[in-house]
C-alpha cells in the first residue's frame, strides 16, 4: 500500500506547478521589498503630539501610592517635556513608543527586568506601594490606542528570542524588541541569530522587523558587562539581510525605533544600547530634533560645529583640520570631553551612527570637507573585536572615492586609508581590573590627539 502511495505520488509530480511565494501576503499584504536609497520612512510626528504624550506618561493618579523617587523621576522628566530641552535616552523611548500607540501599533517589549530597565531608567510602570498595583503611562495615553505590553522574561535568552522572533513574523505592524539585560546575554541566544534573524530572508523568504537592544559600553566593569559582541553582528551583514546601528543621541534613537514600522518593509534591527550614556549630560536631545520633519540620521557631526554653544572650542575651518577621527557610540563623548581638555580645535570628531548598510554616500560628502586631514578609526573593543575590520575596508572605498574640490578637481585626500586607534588584540572582550581600564583608556585618547601625524608624507618616506 505504501508502495502504491509513493508511485502516484510521483506521478502527481511531473505534474506539478510551484506557486508564487507567499512571504508577502495575508498579515504582510500592505508590506513590500526594499528598495534602494536612504529608505528614511515617510511618517512624522508632530511637537503638539510629543507634548501631549509627555505629558501622559508622567502622569500619576491621585489613587496611585507611587514610590516617592519614581514620583521624583517622573517629575523631572515633565520638567523636560515643559522646557523641550535635555530629552535624555529613556524619555526619547517612551515618546517613541507613545507615539506609535498613538498611530495605532501595538509595542512589545520583553526581556530581564525590561519593566524598571536593567539600569533602572525605564520605569514603564508605577506600581502602587499599598496594593501592588500596575499603572502603565503608556496604555493610558488616549482612548483609540496600540497596546504596549513589557516583560520581565527569565533567564533563557533562546527560548525568549525564539519567541519573539515568531512573534514579529506573525505581527509585522507592531514594534517587536527584545533586551538583552546585558549585551553579552544575547550569546545564549546566537543560534537565534545565526539560523533565522540573519539569514531567513534569504533561506525562507521570510521578513521580520524585530529589535535587539544590546547593551553595549567599556566602563570597567569587567569582561562579561563590557561587550555585546558588535564584531559578531557585522560579520553577518550581507544582502542587506539586517541593520546594526550604534547610535549616540536620544533623538537618533527614537528616529530609529519610528523608522523601523514606518517603511514599506521589514529588516531585523541590532542596536549597541548605551549604558553610561543613560545619564550622560551630553547625551541629550532636543523636543524640536524629534519632531516633525526630523529624521534618523545615519552619520552624526561634530558638536563643536553643530551646537558650539556646549563646546569650549571654537573648530578651525574644514581646510585647517588636521585630524578626521571616526568613531560610533559612546566613545564619541569620551573623545569631545577629551579633546575640550587639551584645546584641540584640529580634531574634527564624525560619528557613524548606523554600521550595515554603511553610509557610503553621505560619509564621502563629509570627508570631502577637510582635504588636509588624516583620517583615524577610534574604537574601545579590542582589534580584532568591535567595528574595525568591518568598517576598515569600507573606509578605504570610500576615501578613494573622495573628490576634492579645486580647479582642476582632484580625487583623494591626504589620507587613503584610515589609522586604528583603540585596544590592541585580545582574547577577553575587557579587562576586570579598574586601573588597567583607565590606563587603556588614557592610552586611546593619547593617541587619538597625538600631536606629530599618523602618517608619513611621501618626501619623508623617500
Amino acid at each position: 500500500k505504501f508502495t502504491r502511495f509513493l508511485s502516484d505520488e510521483f506521478d502527481i509530480a511531473k505534474t506539478y506547478k510551484a506557486q508564487p511565494p507567499d512571504w508577502l501576503k495575508g498579515v504582510w499584504s500592505d508590506l513590500a521589498l526594499p528598495t534602494q536609497g536612504k529608505r528614511r520612512g515617510t511618517r512624522d510626528v508632530s511637537k503638539e503630539t510629543l507634548l501631549k504624550i509627555g505629558e501622559k506618561i508622567t502622569f500619576i493618579p491621585n489613587d496611585k501610592d507611587c514610590h516617592p523617587i519614581l514620583r521624583r523621576i517622573l517629575s523631572e522628566r515633565r520638567e523636560k517635556v515643559h522646557t523641550q530641552k535635555n530629552i535624555d535616552w529613556a524619555l526619547a523611548e517612551h515618546l517613541a513608543f507613545g507615539s506609535l500607540l498613538l498611530e495605532g501599533h501595538n509595542v512589545r517589549l520583553s526581556g530581564q527586568d525590561s519593566g524598571r530597565g536593567t539600569f533602572s531608567q525605564r520605569h514603564s510602570h508605577i506600581i502602587d506601594q499599598t496594593t501592588e498595583e500596575r499603572y502603565t503611562p503608556l496604555n493610558n495615553i488616549a482612548k483609540q490606542q496600540g497596546y504596549y505590553q513589557v516583560l520581565d522574561s527569565m533567564l533563557s535568552e533562546n527560548a525568549v528570542l525564539g519567541f519573539e522572533y515568531g512573534f514579529s513574523l506573525a505581527a509585522p505592524n507592531a514594534l517587536c524588541l527584545w533586551e538583552a539585560q546585558f549585551g553579552d546575554f544575547a550569546n545564549g541566544a546566537q543560534v537565534i541569530v545565526d539560523q533565522f534573524i540573519s539569514s531567513a530572508e534569504q533561506k525562507w523568504l521570510r521578513m521580520s522587523g524585530l529589535v535587539l537592544l544590546l547593551p553595549h559600553g567599556y566602563e570597567g566593569q569587567g569582561p562579561e558587562h563590557s561587550s555585546a559582541r558588535l564584531e559578531r553582528y557585522l560579520q553577518m551583514c550581507a544582502e542587506d539581510n539586517i541593520q546594526i546601528a550604534n547610535v549616540s543621541t536620544p533623538a537618533n534613537y527614537f528616529h530609529i525605533l519610528r523608522r523601523q514600522l514606518h517603511r514599506n518593509f521589514r529588516k531585523p534591527l541590532i542596536i549597541m544600547s548605551p549604558k553610561s550614556l543613560l545619564r550622560h549630560k551630553k547625551c541629550v536631545s532636543e523636543l524640536y530634533e524629534l519632531a516633525d520633519t526630523a529624521c534618523f540620521h545615519r552619520l552624526l557631526w561634530d558638536d563643536a560645529q553643530y551646537k558650539p554653544e556646549q563646546c569650549k572650542i571654537n573648530l578651525q575651518a574644514d581646510k585647517d583640520i588636521k585630524r578626521v577621527i571616526l568613531c560610533t557610540g559612546k566613545i564619541y563623548f569620551d573623545l569631545f570631553e577629551e579633546r575640550e581638555q587639551n584645546g584641540r580645535d584640529d580634531i574634527y570628531l564624525l560619528r557613524i551612527e548606523q554600521l550595515f548598510p554603511f553610509p557610503f554616500d553621505v560619509l564621502q560628502e563629509e570627508l570631502e570637507r577637510f582635504p588636509n586631514a588624516e583620517i583615524a578609526w577610534c574604537q574601545e573593543e579590542p582589534k580584532n573585536m568591535g567595528s574595525w575590520h568591518f568598517v576598515n575596508e569600507r573606509i578605504e572605498t570610500t576615501l578613494k572615492s573622495c573628490v576634492i574640490h579645486k580647479t582642476p578637481p582632484q580625487s583623494g585626500t591626504q589620507s587613503t586609508r584610515a589609522h586604528y586607534v583603540g585596544r590592541p588584540d585580545s582574547a577577553s572582550t575587557a579587562t576586570g581590573v579598574i586601573a588597567k581600564h583607565t590606563a587603556e583608556q588614557r592610552a586611546i585618547f593619547n593617541e587619538a590627539f597625538q600631536a606629530k601625524p599618523f602618517f608619513k608624507t611621501n618626501a619623508e618616506t623617500l
